[in-house]
This record gives structure tokens, C-alpha cells and sequence, in this order.
């Protein structure tokens, strides 16, 4: 059991389960930003058209689904953002504490 414990202090593993639990939170709250709040405001400034059901059909089952690859689009740039923002955020921070 000491070995267990040497190994979460030493290789930051729970900072890292910490990191993952935070990360999978903050994934769902942008999903629910990008579709309740931007879609719908995308939606507006096209003239109604749900964004979410935009699609090119190719067959009777089958079809390209540009809208919602569009909202994962979004989803994606919005995460990368706050990631960015926070990475600046806390490299700020880091550097400061070296001066």
C-alpha cells in the first residue's frame, strides 16, 4: 500500500483524476452553452432554421448531418478557448511566482 500511495503523490496522479473529472464537468457545460444559447441565436440570424436538423440527405436512411457537425464544431472551438484562456491564465500566474 505504500508503494500506491508514493506513486499518486509522486506522479500527480490524482491531480490528474481531479483534471479529468473538472474537464468532463466543463465539457458538459459547454455542450449545454453551444446548444441552448448559441444554436438558438444562430438559428435566429438565419431565419428560424434549426441549426441542430440541418442535413443533405444522400439516401432514404442515410444523410450528412452538417448541422450537428457544426455544433460539435462549436463545442470544440469554445473548449479549446476557455482552455486557452485558462492555460494563459495560470502560465501568468507561474511566471509571476518565479520573479
Amino acid at each position: 500500500m505504500e508503494g500506491f500511495k508514493k506513486f499518486l503523490t509522486k506522479t500527480n496522479a490524482i491531480a490528474l483524476a481531479i483534471g479529468i473529472i473538472i474537464g468532463g464537468a466543463a465539457t458538459a457545460l459547454v455542450n449545454s452553452i453551444v446548444e441552448n444559447l448559441i444554436n438558438p441565436i444562430i438559428g435566429i440570424a438565419t431565419g428560424g432554421i434549426d441549426f441542430g436538423n440541418v442535413m443533405i440527405p444522400l439516401s432514404e436512411k442515410n444523410a450528412i448531418k452538417i448541422g450537428a457537425f457544426l455544433s460539435s464544431l462549436i463545442t470544440f472551438v469554445v473548449i479549446m478557448l476557455v482552455a486557452y484562456f485558462l492555460a494563459k491564465a495560470f502560465a501568468k500566474d507561474l511566471l509571476e511566482d518565479k520573479k
